[in-house]
């Protein structure tokens, strides 16, 4: 009997590349997301459903009852705006909980954010202290925190730092880098000091395959990245030497208030429990990720 797997957000960055591999897999794959995108990219066996996932009384006549397994990936791309942001990523988890039958769920994986730690100091620990300081981070502190304190049998929080790779919205750093330099332009960007781990997508993807696999689940929290801290200014000069065209214009581009150095994880406790570790190194997958833009 195939598992049944709900993802929300499935017609997003994350949600779709990890679509593709499930289907590949013979999951039976629910799609949820807010609206229908003017899209092509949508998969023949996957049963789509759009639902703001913040009106409780339409998520819960939408979905079914009961599914396997819950991978939640909804939420907000502007977190400019406060109540949008706690709206999408906090009440929105909550009603997600509570349309499903969770006696029935074998794992509840909730993706977290590396900002849920705010300014503490990096590499983060699961254990470290959060003090988050944006709308988004407080957010998914307070979703991780409700799922922990409401007694779901077996789940995941999963802190992902930087993922990028391909159908990546081309606001985001890599890729708008990328199309920048494939339009041979000049573009803005701030002094790019600031410390991140980027991993590639396939990595993530790799992982949740082996959570999902896995026949004892240890509930909790687990850091996701790459392991490989580095400049956003490295990240930058990389892509622009690759593609041998473009010119970044360094600290043209303010800092934010809220904007941390430095954000990169230790990795000891995923790669212990689910015997994982990332593949793909940043040189990869940027020639992966500059292919595919290259191509569009």
């Amino acid at each position: 009997m195939k598992k049944n797997i709900l993802v929300t957000g499935g017609t997003g960055f994350l949600g779709y590349n990890l679509i593709k591999e499930l289907i590949n897999k013979g999951y039976k794959v629910t799609s949820l997301s807010s609206k229908k995108k003017n899209n092509k990219n949508y998969f023949r066996k996957v049963k789509y459903i759009f639902c703001d996932i913040t009106n409780f009384h339409k998520l819960k006549k939408k979905i079914e009852n009961d599914y396997d397994y819950i991978i939640n990936f909804c939420g907000n791309i502007n977190h400019k705006n406060k109540s949008e942001t706690f709206h999408a990523h906090f009440h929105g988890l909550k009603n997600l909980i509570g349309s499903v039958n969770k006696d029935n769920l074998k794992l509840f994986i909730q993706i977290g954010s590396s900002l849920e730690y705010g300014r503490s100091k990096s590499p983060q620990k699961e254990n470290t202290k959060c003090k988050p300081i944006s709308h988004y981070g407080k957010a998914k502190y307070l979703a991780s925190k409700y799922i922990i304190q409401n007694n779901i049998k077996n789940f995941l929080i999963l802190r992902l730092y930087q993922v990028y790779g391909p159908y990546q919205k081309t606001d985001r750093l890599i890729p708008y880098t990328i199309t920048s330099c494939l339009g041979n332009k000049k573009f803005d960007c701030s002094e790019g000091l600031q410390i991140r781990d980027f991993i590639y997508v396939s990595d993530f993807v790799d992982l949740v395959l082996k959570i999902l696999n896995k026949k004892k689940i240890h509930s909790g929290i687990y850091n996701v990245g790459s392991g490989k801290p580095i400049s956003v200014k490295k990240v930058i000069n990389l892509i622009v030497k690759k593609i041998k065209k473009g010119h970044a214009n360094f600290a043209k581009i303010k800092m934010r208030n809220d904007e941390i150095m430095d954000l990169y994880p230790n990795l000891e406790k995923i790669k212990k429990i689910f015997n994982w570790k990332p593949r793909v190194n940043i040189q990869r997958g940027l020639i992966k990720t500059i292919n595919h833009y290259a191509k569009k």
